[in-house]
């Protein structure tokens, strides 16, 4: 009888994700009947990664404007306030006039200047470039993340539906150990040569390894809800309930391997990712690589400064650094010569474009198989369905003649036992291979890249 419900170790595991559990107010006080696309829209508002994958996008999307930003004039001001020695006209011509210190005035000054970028061989158009294909990147990483979120609600809605349904099996063993416990006193009371009081105790001892793992499938059932609600971030107290009642097989046909081959590589998010990054990285490696070459800008500049006591000067050939007042416009240049920093900085560049490539050839090749793993255990799913069912089926005769015959004494009660034991393996093991079943397809709408929601595919 053991064996008959290992299955329900799968539905134990699920205790690892029960950890912790966030309070919502008024969440306990209601009762929640949500559906499985239910589940994974709230999971889905309250996942941390999604928050996260969020962040990533608003991320890079600052990097995108700050290289946008540098199309625009900078300006650089610099102002001061200080003392300043006095002047006059008349001390123009003098080689040695000195003064006290209680002379001393006060001078402020303003200086301002302006760049302009006009060409820059690539530096800003390269970076916005691949800002903007960094953004898209974290956008597939987003839908990834979503798609995570939907296969692990999947995981612990079908967990849960699972113990439910092995619950109900051993119920219903229960229930038959006990009517033929009850009609086995009875025929005993009436000394019926059918029946030994031996019979009883097997019986006893039956009911009592059944109503043990009636207590597993209990603990099973309680360990997938706490999962469920875990990650649907609700709290413990609250009142949650599925829609969906009976673990059964979809009426859909499955379509050939190389459909959902061709759909893994046209929605996959981690193809996208990868095409995306190529685009930024080899934008990154052309921005590195405009470093040798020089920025074209157009440049302003005015300089103000004034002290009460000093007088100003209008000779272009003296600048008083403390009363002033010029400017100008010049069409400049700008170049940063190194000796193999900027060819550094372009091979990490090229050698992270690289590793892309890399990632790539290894995705062209391991996405497809991880699909025909999943694809495969989906056939293996629907073919172990259809076995198990007509397994459990001729089980069910099976039982219901041994409980007959024993009714009538002209049965042992070892027939029940074997009957039922083999009644229950093949009943779990066909809900079993129907958990399989979705999961597979649930792991296969992940290896595709599918929407998690059902309306959206």
């Amino acid at each position: 009888m053991k064996t008959v419900f290992s299955c329900m170790a799968l539905v134990g595991a699920l205790s690892l994700f029960s950890a912790s559990v966030f309070a919502a107010e008024g969440t306990d006080k209601v009762r929640l009947v949500l559906g499985l696309d239910d589940c994974i829209r709230i999971a889905l508002k309250a996942a941390p990664e999604m928050g996260e994958a969020q962040a990533d996008i608003d991320h890079t999307s600052s990097k995108l404007e700050e290289a946008k930003s540098y199309r625009y004039p900078q300006i650089e001001v610099l102002a001061m306030f200080g003392p300043a020695p006095p002047a006059k006209r008349e001390d123009l011509n003098a080689t040695d006039k000195s003064f006290k210190m209680k002379e001393l005035t006060w001078f402020s000054s303003a200086d301002a200047t302006l760049i302009q970028p006009l060409y820059t061989f690539g530096k800003i158009s390269e970076n916005m470039k691949a800002a903007t294909h960094g953004i898209e990147v974290e956008r597939s990483r987003k839908g990834q993340r979503a798609n995570e979120v939907a296969q692990k609600v999947k995981e612990y809605y079908y967990g849960l539906m699972l113990a439910r349904e092995l619950k109900e099996v051993v119920l219903e063993v229960q229930e038959s150990l006990s009517k033929a416990r009850i009609k086995a006193q009875k025929m005993l009371d009436q000394g019926s040569n059918g029946v030994e009081e031996s019979d009883l105790f097997k019986l006893d001892a039956f009911s009592g390894e059944v109503a043990k793992y009636l207590e597993e499938a209990i603990k099973g059932e309680k360990l997938a809800l706490s999962a469920l609600k875990t990650r649907l971030n609700l709290p413990m107290s609250s009142q949650l309930e599925i829609k969906s009642e009976r673990l059964e097989m979809d009426e859909s046909v499955t379509p050939e391997f190389d459909v959902y081959v061709e759909k893994a590589r046209a929605n996959r998010p981690e193809f996208k990712q990868i095409a995306e990054g190529l685009k930024a990285r080899s934008a990154l490696v052309e921005a590195a690589m405009a470093n040798y070459y020089p920025d074209i800008f157009l440049g302003g500049l005015v300089s103000w400064a004034y002290a009460e006591d000093r007088d100003r000067i209008r000779n272009p050939y003296i600048n008083d650094q403390f009363r002033h007042l010029n400017g100008g416009v010049a069409l400049g240049a700008r170049w940063k010569l190194d000796f193999g920093i900027t060819g550094a900085k372009a091979s990490g560049e090229r050698a992270q474009y690289n590793r892309l490539l890399s990632t790539r050839t290894f995705a062209d090749a391991n996405i497809p198989l991880q699909v025909r793993k999943y694809y495969l255990d989906l056939k293996e799913a629907e073919n172990s369905v259809t076995a198990t069912k007509s397994a459990y089926t001729n089980a069910k005769k099976w039982a219901v003649t041994a409980l007959a015959n024993f009714d009538f004494g002209v049965g042992p009660a070892k027939e029940i036992f074997d009957a039922l034991q083999a009644y229950a393996r093949m009943r779990a093991s066909y809900f079993q291979s129907i958990y399989n079943y979705k999961m597979a397809g649930a792991n296969l709408d992940y290896a595709i890249g599918a929407p998690p929601l059902a309306e959206a595919k």
